[in-house]
């Protein structure tokens, strides 16, 4: 009994120092920093977004105010249908940060084509994080629209944030690869039906002997008839055209390339790639200066062109003097008494 006793009383505060240091160690591990959770599906999203949830602010004002018709009111009154919105339609950029998952794309832009929608560009890709995409959607339409499509889409699980940069001031940027013909525009139809490399076809590989030989007896046969002579002279020369000379070749190419060059370099573009009968040309810039570069060179003839869309990122705001307002570098006025003389 007493050896018994005597167990007892060495193996209780054995466990009871065991039990005492568990709890120290549980207390311990929760001041422990631990490491944030990897993000690794769409869920930590909708998580972050109910931490940031705040209440959103009125959606902007549908209609202008206007006297209604007589018409208008009974037609309200009968059937409830409000009269349709004269609020202005103008381009609004959203740029949206979502999770790089599959699938998101389509339940973004299936969002945007139910709500009537047609994009104008669309650009997507990476960002200096591994599991965040962003997207860059140029639409039109009005303001209380755009921002109810805004918040639908930022309602959509695998959306982190959408932001509308219309009314900020914002560095916008579009990458243009355009194929130009050094040739001219007379050739254009040749080079876009002479295959990948372009090379213009000639009149005289249209037709065989035998339907050279038919077409000049009905020439001939015209002519007796008593047509006019420049026309037939034209078809003739038409079916026994060749193709170009060398020197004209290399006369042609010579101009055509250098016009194209100094509208590059004016526009800070650059040629890429030179081949027997194109270049193609690389310009980043502006979303109007690619359409008046575009409108420029359209006169030498155009054989391809692709564009990427507009990316766009918001400008940081610089702290100046009390007073100063930034100025903004599009459609600012110029002060013509601060220029240079001349």
């Amino acid at each position: 009994m007493a050896s018994l006793l005597f167990s007892r009383a060495r193996t209780f505060p054995r466990a009871f120092s065991t039990r005492n240091l568990t709890w120290s160690a549980v207390l311990r591990a929760d001041k422990i920093p631990h490491p944030p959770k990897n993000v690794d599906d769409s869920t930590s999203a909708l998580d972050y977004k109910q931490t940031q949830r705040t209440r959103p602010p009125p959606l902007p004002a549908m209609d202008l105010p206007r006297s209604r018709t007589a018409e208008e009111a009974v037609t309200n009154i009968l059937y409830n249908t409000p009269p349709p919105s004269l609020q202005p339609f103008k381009k609004h950029v959203l740029n949206c940060l979502v999770q790089n998952e599959p699938g998101v794309l389509s339940r973004v832009s299936g969002i945007l084509a139910g709500r009537g929608f047609n994009i104008d560009s669309l650009v997507v890709c990476s960002t200096e994080i591994r599991d965040l995409s962003r997207m860059c959607i140029v639409l039109s339409g009005q303001d209380g629209v755009v921002e109810q499509v805004r918040r639908q889409l930022e309602d959509l699980v695998p959306v982190w944030a959408v932001l509308d940069y219309t009314d900020t001031r914002t560095i916008t940027r579009e990458l243009l690869l355009v194929k130009i013909s050094i040739l001219g525009p007379e050739y254009l139809e040749d080079q876009l039906l002479g295959g990948p490399t372009h090379s213009p076809s000639t009149h005289s590989d249209k037709y065989t002997p035998e339907e050279k030989l038919e077409r000049e007896k009905v020439l001939a046969h015209n002519f007796e008839l008593g047509a006019h002579p420049e026309a037939v002279e034209a078809e003739l020369r038409e079916c026994i055209s060749t193709a170009l000379t060398p020197s004209q070749v290399l006369r042609l190419k010579h101009q055509h390339l250098h016009s194209i060059s100094t509208l590059a370099n004016q526009f800070g573009g650059k040629i890429v790639d030179v081949s027997e009968n194109s270049v193609i040309v690389e310009l980043t810039a502006k979303t109007n200066r690619v359409e008046a570069f575009l409108g420029l060179v359209r006169p030498f003839g155009i054989l391809e062109a692709a564009r990427t869309g507009v990316m766009a990122m918001p400008r940081t705001p610089i702290s100046g003097a009390p007073g100063e307002e930034a100025v903004s570098d599009e459609g600012s006025a110029v002060d013509a008494s601060l220029l240079p003389p001349g």
